[in-house]
């Protein structure tokens, strides 16, 4: 397998390799930044490059052909068919059908040996059908995918996977200071978002959520389209917390409450201790939901407010890169606990693929080295760029944090290897910068090898102009510092002209 800390996947014959460069990369590379406008806009000279893409989002081969071979063997004329770990994920979707278009279609059927849930319904309606697969998360991974071609599904490796789970959730607690019990496991990051939105709303129905902070597109996405709404709360200044966000708390029931530690792809972190006080005074029956994917358990402990974490372990916590996956984290001391116990362990439709989890389990034995390694060359590469006379604007949780980054940093621990960047006279010089940079490019991050995106333009380029009044620019470039050696790194990023 090609080795992406010495030759990244960056040049232009690279488009539409996975990366890592195998049969389960999670991303896809992106050279040039041409060839992000182009897949934006669904060139096909660009996509027929395609050999991946990242899940939610694309199709990989081996889920493409699963799809088809349910629909060979299961949907009549005109229909199409998403294949979904469970019943219960294709049920769910057939009802995010009928509510964004206002009538029923579609039916479940139950396939194979593997209990896959196959949701069966008009091919028209196929684009709205692949919003819940992408908002929600609840999704046929590739290694299943594979399996299932291939006719595989040996109890010994269920057994297998059974036993990595656990030590998952062990090691997750370990390092989370709570019990293996309080962690939850899922298949992607977004389908752990959405089962602890599923979980605050069903607990108070017909109240909204709040969303503080410019999030990651599809935690707020999955807010607006599901439950009863969302107030987006940007608070970019100190004064918001009192103006805006303690008399929402005052005057409406809400579900819940939504923050990044950090953002993405901002780095900011909002004043937890403040928020807390606020709800606890306020509103006590309202949870805090924390995701701290950005900066890593290993950094920070979000529990110290945190009714309830989630995590993408897609991201650092495997590294490779090869495989999707999501945690939902209890705290024991919450007074949620209880009832957020009982309705995660009754939604028993939460868990890895034996083979994920196999994957993931072996990846993260050594994430906590990776993680300092990572969070140790963002800092030289943030110091390197914020005093380059060609940066505009450098993000990064070590400068844009604040008292709520440092209230759950973790004696010791760092900032993430998360940073995003904007140059001066970015319409005219950011293209020429991204395309000489020489790591690899593509969406994801947390990756071992480190990879760069234009962020806004890939997570937002139907709302750039909404994206830019939230203070996040177009032009604006996404890094995730990987485990290459300090100075290599430092000197790839120095490709001004």
């Amino acid at each position: 397998m090609r080795d992406l800390l010495t030759d990244p996947l960056c040049r232009e014959e690279d488009l539409g390799s996975p990366i890592p460069d195998t049969d389960f990369g999670v991303s896809v590379c992106l050279p040039k930044w041409r060839h992000v406008i182009g897949y934006e806009e669904k060139d096909p000279e660009v996509v027929r490059h395609f050999r991946s893409g990242y899940p939610r989002f694309c199709c990989p081969p081996a889920i493409g052909a699963l799809f088809e071979a349910a629909e060979k063997e299961l949907a009549e004329a005109g229909e199409r068919c998403l294949v979904f770990p469970r019943e219960s994920h294709a049920r769910r979707c057939l009802e995010f059908l009928a509510r964004q278009l206002g009538e029923i279609v579609g039916r479940v059927v139950v396939w194979r040996e593997e209990g896959f849930g196959v949701a069966v319904f008009p091919g028209r309606v196929y684009d709205t059908a692949r919003k819940f697969w992408r908002f929600c998360g609840e999704v046929v991974s590739t290694r299943q995918a594979v399996s299932a071609l291939n006719g595989s599904s040996a109890t010994e490796d269920q057994a297998k996977g059974r036993v990595a789970s656990r030590v998952i959730c062990e090691r997750l607690a370990g390092l989370s200071g709570q019990e293996p019990e309080d962690v939850f496991l899922f298949p992607s990051g977004m389908a752990a978002n959405f089962a602890v939105h599923r979980m605050i709303t069903a607990l108070r129905p017909g109240c909204r959520t709040v969303q503080l902070d410019f999030p990651y597109v599809d935690v707020l996405k999955l807010q607006e389209v599901f439950g009863s709404g969302v107030h987006f709360l940007p608070l970019r200044s100190q004064d918001e917390y009192e103006g805006v966000f303690r008399p929402l708390l005052k005057t409406e029931a809400l579900a819940g409450v939504f923050a990044e530690a950090p953002s993405n792809p901002l780095l900011r972190c909002v004043d937890l201790p403040v928020v807390r006080a606020m709800m606890d005074a306020e509103q006590s029956e309202v949870p805090l939901v924390v995701d701290d994917t950005i900066a890593s358990v290993v950094n920070v402990n979000a529990f110290r407010f945190a009714d309830v974490v989630t995590t993408s372990l897609t991201k650092a916590f495997s590294g490779v890169g090869d495989v999707l996956a999501g945690c939902v984290i209890l705290n024991r001391t919450s007074r949620f606990h209880a009832a957020f116990s009982a309705f995660l362990a009754s939604e028993a439709d939460h868990e890895l693929w034996s083979g994920d989890a196999v994957a993931l389990e072996a990846n993260s034995r050594d994430f906590e080295q990776r993680v300092r390694v990572m969070s140790g060359n963002a800092s030289a590469l943030v110091e390197f760029l914020g005093s380059h006379p060609l940066v505009q604007q450098v993000c990064y949780a070590e400068r844009d944090g604040g008292v709520g980054y440092e209230s759950i940093r973790r004696d010791g621990g760092g900032y993430g290897g998360l940073f995003s960047f904007v140059l001066k006279d970015a319409e005219k010089v950011s293209p020429g910068y991204f395309d000489r940079l020489k790591v690899s490019k593509g969406p994801s991050l947390g990756t071992n090898c480190t990879l760069a995106c234009p962020y806004t333009l890939l997570a937002h380029y139907d709302e750039l102009e909404w994206a830019e009044s939230c203070g996040v620019s177009r032009f604006l470039i996404r890094v995730s510092a990987g485990l290459e050696p300090m100075s290599d790194l430092v000197g790839r990023f120095d490709c001004f002209e």
